[in-house]
């Protein structure tokens, strides 16, 4: 029987330069043909706390946030669609958050689109949009809605959850089933629709969560919404620090990376002390020429098929690399202090 020479290994892509590196994954379950794989998992990226809660702060963090979940059933069942579902959304985030011990602060970012023929950054016309951002935490949906009114998408996964099934159906969470890429086209489809009917909507175009240290690429198949609505495409970058003054650092702490857990996620975040959670809000982008409207068909990677979606697929590709980049941007080490917001 003959030997067999073993290949040899792939070597890793180099880090990002906006961020830094993260060590490699380790062997995780079976994943879809086409989900997106982070490389981060709970033993590589946690790090300790920078000062720590004492139990009876934990206490009350956790009995605040089981008191304003408790609150949210009813809300979610009267609120609906009814025209003010935005706002109650917003402000029952911003105090779910609170109450776990999180501050949320915003700034306002800038575009340089300098150079493309393609794009140019849109003003803020108070009308819907696309919002789409980095993807560290369960919590980033909540984040977003805190700061912006607007409709989630979110894994189909959450429709199955108690209680939390629940609120997300009251505040208008959209869901889309990761492992299945033919639901696709239709995810797509009730997207534009709600930014249609004037409703903003906000997704996470990698797919899946990093610890925040590494973001993934953007995937393309949800732009294809805002074109078929017409409305712009808003870049947002959530990044999480703790620690106060000079002391300042970034945290990996509320990360939902690999195997974690919701639970010992909760645990960390209501352990942790002066957890601030940064937004930074670019403006709209949208191209300069119309794009064909409708999905069309994508393969196994989730991108763009070949022939006759080439120009859709152009056209996606386009915002998914120009709202990456600026996203990245915003989570550089010296990319600045954020002005205070609720």
């Amino acid at each position: 029987m003959s030997a067999v020479t073993p290949l040899p290994p792939t070597p890793a892509p180099p880090p990002s330069p906006a961020l830094a590196p993260v060590p490699p994954a380790v062997s995780s379950a079976e994943r879809s043909v086409w989900l997106p794989v982070s490389s981060c998992v709970p033993a590589a990226c946690l790090r300790a706390e920078t000062r720590t809660a004492g139990p009876l702060r934990r206490a009350a963090r956790l009995a605040g946030a089981v008191a304003v979940l408790a609150a949210g059933l009813p809300l979610a069942l009267v609120i609906g669609r009814t025209a003010r579902r935005g706002t109650a959304v917003a402000r029952w985030s911003r105090l779910f958050l609170r109450a776990l011990g999180i501050r949320v602060v915003v700034r306002r970012g800038f575009s340089c689109l300098g150079g493309s023929a393609r794009a140019r950054a849109v003003r803020d016309d108070g009308g819907p949009a696309l919002l789409v951002g980095n993807h560290v935490s369960w919590l980033d949906p909540l984040v977003m809605a805190a700061t912006l009114p607007c409709r989630p998408l979110a894994k189909a996964e959450v429709a199955r959850w108690p209680v939390v099934r629940t609120l997300a159906a009251g505040g208008g969470a959209l869901f889309v089933d990761r492992d299945a890429l033919s639901t696709l086209p239709r995810v797509v489809a009730d997207m534009a629709a709600a930014l249609g009917r004037g409703e903003s909507v906000a997704a996470f175009p990698e797919g899946t969560t990093w610890c925040g240290r590494e973001m993934g690429r953007f995937r393309p198949a949800v732009f294809q919404a805002a074109l078929d609505a017409g409305v712009p495409v808003r870049p947002v970058a959530l990044r999480f620090v703790e620690g106060v003054g000079e002391c300042v650092t970034p945290s990996t702490r509320p990360s939902f990376v690999g195997d974690d857990t919701l639970v010992a996620s909760l645990l960390r975040i209501v352990a942790t002390r002066d957890l601030v959670a940064e937004v930074t809000v670019f403006p709209g982008v949208r191209l300069d020429q119309a794009a064909p409207r409708g999905l069309g068909r994508i393969d196994a990677h989730g991108e763009p098929g070949r022939g006759e979606w080439s120009r859709r697929g152009a056209a996606r590709a386009a915002l998914a690399r120009i709202t990456e980049a600026q996203v990245r941007t915003a989570l550089l080490p010296d990319s600045g202090r954020p002005s205070m917001a609720a």
